[in-house]
């Protein structure tokens, strides 16, 4: 697996002044130039809506098969299912049609190495606390466990029965399924 090409760092060896985001820019003028409208509106084909962490070594589409179109697309730190994730899940069930809901959490997750302290140590750097939960976790399993259980007892969801979790290996690319029980 390769990654992206590097991007120029600084004497100091950060990469800063927009150089990331020009190359972001930059790259999407060359996709535009042979861009065609697909022709597809925003219910997803597979009417499923998958929510992952948004750690970058996850590569969703292709871990999973997917093709432009085929699923919503739902990321945050650690996967976890937040009040944000119940609510985006309830647009894409309630107003886009999805029907089944796929969990991937991962190996190596940055959430197992934080705590609840994060959001003292920002209250003390900027004076206020976060109104938001690190949602930190020690066993990934457990948290899968208890994201599914989340989405299940959801009053918004109008679909519910067919909620799977899973945990990605960063090493082998490959899912393991984790039972809800």
């Amino acid at each position: 697996m390769t990654t992206s090409a590097p991007v120029p760092a600084g004497p100091d060896g950060t990469i800063g002044d927009g150089a990331v985001t020009d190359r972001l820019v930059a790259a999407n003028a060359r996709y535009a130039a042979d861009f065609a409208d697909p022709g597809m509106d925003a219910r997803p084909v597979l009417r499923v809506a998958v929510v992952a962490c948004m750690d970058a070594r996850l590569d969703l589409h292709a871990a999973l098969g997917l093709e432009l179109g085929d699923c919503h697309t739902i990321r945050n730190a650690g996967g976890v299912v937040t009040d944000d994730v119940i609510r985006s899940l309830t647009i894409s069930q309630r107003a886009l049609g999805t029907r089944s809901v796929a969990l991937i959490h991962h190996t190596g997750c940055g959430l197992e190495s934080l705590t609840e302290e994060f959001r003292h140590e920002l209250e003390l750097e900027v004076g206020q606390r976060p109104v938001w939960a690190v949602e930190s976790f020690r066993d990934v399993d457990q948290d899968v466990r208890q994201s599914i259980q989340r989405v299940r007892t959801s009053p918004f969801l109008l679909h519910t029965d067919d909620v799977r979790g899973f945990v990605f290996d960063v090493k082998t690319g490959l899912l393991r399924e984790i039972d809800a029980a």
